[in-house]
């Protein structure tokens, strides 16, 4: 799927289903630029009977810090659009969705703040990402409240998924380390 929506820009598919990258048409002049970060009646498409309930925003120094792989189990399960507001980073969706014709497949983007770009991860991914450039700062737009007992995670370094991050990581925290692999956890995830 691509489509062209209108102020927000390109629509297009991925390799997880339900996952999307969405490009921005910035204005710009000479006092700088402005673009619309969110606009529910140019992707109600994609975004229709889901509200924005809670919106977040992360910093990270380090180049090479890996944040995730985040999720939140059914019936808190989230569909999340990010954006990169300063910075850059490499994110990523895992599709841990039984059903899916992508399940265990993961998508990738880079997202910038000078490419305006943003992703939209459906419900039952798993999100994480790596900073590529430093003092990265993320907007996160959720469908869900967070909730604390229903918070999972997957391993980074999973052998099952082999992503391939863009540098070695530099920094991640003990909780992101300690995420099970798919391979001996699987069954106990209720997503």
């Amino acid at each position: 799927m691509t489509a062209d929506n209108g102020p927000i820009g390109n629509v297009r598919e991925t390799a997880v289903a339900g996952a999307l990258t969405v490009s921005s048409r910035p204005f710009h002049d000479d006092r700088g630029r402005f673009a619309r970060l969110f606009d529910r009646d140019a992707l109600a498409a994609i975004h229709a009977g889901r509200p924005i309930v809670q919106v977040n925003h992360s910093l990270t120094r380090q180049v090479g810090a890996l944040r995730g792989i985040h999720f939140q189990k059914t019936p808190y399960s989230e569909a999340k659009w990010v954006r990169c507001i300063k910075g850059r980073v490499f994110d990523i969706a895992v599709d841990l969705r039984r059903a899916s014709p992508t399940f265990l497949k993961h998508a990738t983007v880079e997202l910038s703040a000078e490419s305006a770009n943003m992703f939209f991860l459906p419900e039952g991914c798993a999100h994480g990402f790596q900073v590529i450039e430093p003092d990265s700062e993320l907007l996160y737009l959720h469908t869900a409240p967070y909730s604390p007992g229903a918070e999972g995670g997957v391993r980074w370094d999973d052998p099952l998924l082999a992503i391939n991050w863009p540098l070695d990581p530099t920094d991640i925290s003990k909780r992101d380390l300690s995420h099970p692999l798919l391979t001996q956890e699987f069954e106990g995830l209720n997503i």
